[in-house]
């Protein structure tokens, strides 16, 4: 006997229905794993992995530790991302010029209070990735400075380099554009990581002043070294970076006689080196004496209590020159 419709068996149906659910489910958790995903990167790998409580209206952030940010600092200079940063470093009256050891080195309140004493403006354009005169050359030249003096680390400043920064601002056709879109993440960080802080990550980050260069840095991690010294000198060092030195000045308006130079502290302070540099140029190297007691916080740069001491006590020896170049130059404050 044949069955009537209504009586032909229904599983086939609810059948079909599971399976119509099948896909919506699987697009779903496709979708889910995305976001996960992508939110581990912004977290692990982009600017977010670095907090953003140091912002405000003096400080932008130079670097980030992440694989998908590092360096900002060198396209802001180059590429005139921040305005009111070269506009500060062309009219100071004294320029600190080398790598971010000079920045680490000087980014402290002994600096600022004794050009405040002084009434006198400064400006820390030393930059990371062991930058030396290569780009710095670049920058001077597109901010005309005014400064009475220079301050330079002779640390490897005067290698003529490309610094892995400086390589893709040369060679990369899209270099203005990479520095440029992470000036706007910059934006997007501020708003996300000030509010809601735990979403971003600890990554090490350093922020830098517009008005003065200075770093302000956050650290989640150190492995600290005592500064040392390395009496050896090497010939061929010596004779290239003099060549350097000498070209550099050349195309300078500040006067010989108002460059300072100096050596950062650092683990293996190539302080032979420095010493030879300056004696083939004709010109002292001012280095504070009997300073015991010297750490790197990551063996490279000054911990703060010794960027404290030792920058206070520079100033204290090269105060009375940059003194008497304000005088000759007749710097108006």
């Amino acid at each position: 006997m044949m069955k009537t419709g209504s009586e032909l068996p229904t599983p086939s149906l609810k059948k079909e229905g599971l399976f119509a659910t099948g896909p919506t489910i699987y697009t779903f958790i496709v979708i889910v794993a995305f976001l996960i995903g992508y939110a581990y990167y912004l977290r692990h790998f982009t600017i977010l992995s670095c907090q953003a409580d140091l912002y405000n209206s003096d400080r932008y952030l130079s670097d980030c530790e992440a694989e998908e940010y590092g360096d900002y600092e060198h396209g802001a200079f180059w590429f005139d991302l921040e305005p009111a940063a070269l506009e500060f470093a062309g009219k100071a009256d004294v320029l600190f010029l080398g790598t971010s050891r000079v920045q680490m080195a000087f980014s402290t309140q002994a600096t600022a209070d004794w050009f405040s004493a002084a009434s006198r403006s400064y400006y820390l354009m030393g930059f990371g990735f062991d930058e030396n005169v290569l780009f710095t050359e670049g920058v001077l030249s597109r901010i005309h400075p005014k400064a009475a003096v220079y301050v330079i680390n002779v640390d490897e400043f005067f290698r003529r380099s490309e610094s892995r920064p400086m390589n893709t601002i040369l060679h990369d056709p899209n270099a203005r554009d990479l520095y440029e879109m992470k000036r706007r993440w910059q934006g997007l960080h501020r708003a996300i990581c000030t509010v809601l802080s735990k979403l971003c990550g600890n990554n090490y980050v350093i922020f830098r002043s517009r008005k003065t260069g200075a770093y302000t840095k956050k650290i989640n991690k150190t492995k600290p070294a005592p500064a040392s010294y390395d009496e050896v000198v090497s010939p061929d060092v010596v004779k290239n970076e003099t060549a350097a030195a000498i070209s550099f000045f050349a195309h300078q308006d500040v006067k010989r006689e108002c460059v300072i130079l100096t050596m950062v502290p650092t683990v293996e302070t190539k302080i032979g080196n420095a010493n030879a540099i300056a004696k083939a140029l004709g010109m002292d190297l001012i280095v504070p004496e009997n300073m015991t007691g010297i750490e790197t916080f990551d063996g490279s740069h000054l911990d703060q209590p010794s960027a404290e001491r030792w920058s206070r006590a520079f100033l204290q020896s090269a105060g009375p020159k940059i003194q008497s170049c304000f005088e000759r130059q007749r710097v108006v404050p």
